[in-house]
């Protein structure tokens, strides 16, 4: 079932819903099923799976010098959504960027989505590698998120890259997007990224997910400020709670959010990274009590690969 499918039938109530990111290479499956297993009891009706672009490793040559290799430490997303899908039978989501992918491999993994049912994916432009300092278009890839929509949104047509197949039995796929509460750290202000926005919707995308935040407000004003702009699909808050002191300074650097003073001074008078993980907590429960309380579709927790403070979180609000 598609997204939008869900939230139209819960007539109003919020949904819970999470992402996990795929075990590296060399990891036991299971482990994510000790993650997930938890989280079952509060009915989500999707789960997202992330993917990650490509990577630079450096392998030592017999004549001692090093050579640079390009891998993918966290592979398998597809097979990875296949997986949950029969294990729990709930939907799934695989995210799918421009960033280390050409429009062939888009359209490859699009396929294979087809024929397991998927019939949710989230578009995503990605984010540059280590080496770049703002990102570049992967050559035979796409520049834009947007275009990344386009695509999809011409092959559930059947419009492929270079043919156009007439079929019965093509599978129209739900199309999340990426918003964000404080704009996108390459955009030079919210209402320029809102039009970037907007053109995604414009260009087929049935629903956006925002990046993190900490304080409710800039949901609700990015919420209104959408909405003036005439961007009208369900905007899901994405919510992350802190787990460690070091989140402080990491966060606002790595996604360049603001941090709300009371949170920071909490923080920083706990001893251990267990009284800030509490701390996370306390503050994500009272962040989700809000935005339940103000109707939002679905609360989405960035899980990050632990599921006992999303448990802690879900019990209190579910």
């Amino acid at each position: 079932m598609k997204v939008t499918e869900h939230i139209e039938q819960a007539k109003g109530k919020t949904l819970f819903s999470f992402e996990i990111v795929p075990p590296q290479k060399g990891s036991n499956i299971e482990e994510l099923y000790k993650n997930i297993d938890p989280l079952m009891e509060f009915n989500p009706p999707f789960i997202d799976v992330t993917t990650s672009r490509e990577e630079f490793v450096y392998i030592e040559r017999n004549d001692g010098l090093l050579e640079r290799k390009i891998t993918r430490m966290r592979p398998g997303t597809v097979g990875i959504c296949a997986s949950i899908k029969h294990k729990y039978d709930v939907d799934t989501v695989p995210h799918v960027l421009c960033g280390g992918f050409t429009r062939e491999e888009t359209e490859y993994l699009l396929v294979d989505c087809q024929y397991l049912g998927i019939e949710n994916v989230m578009a995503l432009r990605g984010d540059a590698m280590k080496h770049q300092r703002y990102f570049e278009k992967t050559d035979g890839g796409h520049a834009y998120a947007s275009d990344l929509v386009k695509q999809i949104k011409d092959l559930s047509k059947g419009q492929y890259l270079h043919e156009t197949i007439d079929s019965g039995i093509l599978s129209e796929f739900c199309i999340g997007v990426a918003g964000y509460p404080e704009k996108h750290m390459e955009a030079p202000s919210l209402e320029s990224d809102l039009k970037k926005l907007k053109i995604k919707v414009e260009q087929g995308a049935d629903y956006v997910v925002t990046q993190m935040f900490f304080n409710n407000q800039a949901y609700f004003d990015f919420v209104a400020k959408a909405r003036e702009m005439g961007i009208n699909v369900p905007i899901i808050p994405g919510i992350k709670p802190l787990a460690v002191k070091r989140h402080l300074q990491l966060l606002p650097h790595v996604f360049k959010i603001d941090l709300p003073e009371e949170l920071i001074r909490a923080v920083e008078q706990c001893k251990t990274n267990s009284e800030v993980r509490q701390v996370g907590v306390e503050w994500c429960i009272q962040q989700s009590k809000e935005l339940k309380a103000a109707g939002v579709p679905v609360l989405h927790y960035y899980s990050m690969g632990k599921s006992d403070n999303i448990h802690a979180i879900a019990s209190a609000i579910f």
